[in-house]
C-alpha cells in the first residue's frame, strides 16, 4: 500500500490545525486573570456540554427527534446514570451502559 505525498500534506496540515486551535487558547486565557464572577460561570462549562452532548445522542436519530416510548438508548440511560449516581464510578456506568444496550438490542 502507497501513501501519496498529498494525503501526507494534509495530515500534517489537519494535525497542526487541531493542535494549535487546542494549545493556543489554552496558552492565552491560562496567562488571564479573571474574575471571581468569569471562574465561577466557566466552571459550568464542562457540565454543559457534556448535558448537551448526552441528551442529543438520547433524544436525536441523526436529525430526526425519537419518541421516549421507542428509544432504547433513553432506557440504557436509566440504569446507567443510576449507577454513575451511586457509584461514582466511571468504569461502572460505561460497562452499565455498555450491557445495558446490548441486553436491549437482544430483545
Amino acid at each position: 500500500m502507497e501513501v501519496s505525498a498529498e494525503f501526507i500534506r494534509m495530515l500534517i496540515g489537519v494535525s497542526l490545525v487541531t493542535l494549535l486551535s487546542r494549545t493556543l487558547p489554552m496558552v492565552f486565557v491560562s496567562k488571564l486573570i479573571l474574575p471571581k464572577w468569569a471562574m465561577n460561570v466557566l466552571k459550568h462549562v464542562p457540565v454543559a456540554v457534556m448535558t448537551a452532548l448526552v441528551v442529543q445522542s438520547l433524544a436525536t436519530d441523526g436529525s430526526d427527534w425519537l419518541p421516549p416510548a421507542d428509544n432504547g438508548r433513553l432506557i440504557a440511560f436509566l440504569p446507567t446514570v443510576a449507577v454513575a449516581l451511586m457509584t461514582r464510578n466511571l468504569l461502572a456506568a460505561v460497562g452499565t451502559g455498555i450491557v445495558a444496550m446490548m441486553c436491549l438490542n437482544l430483545w
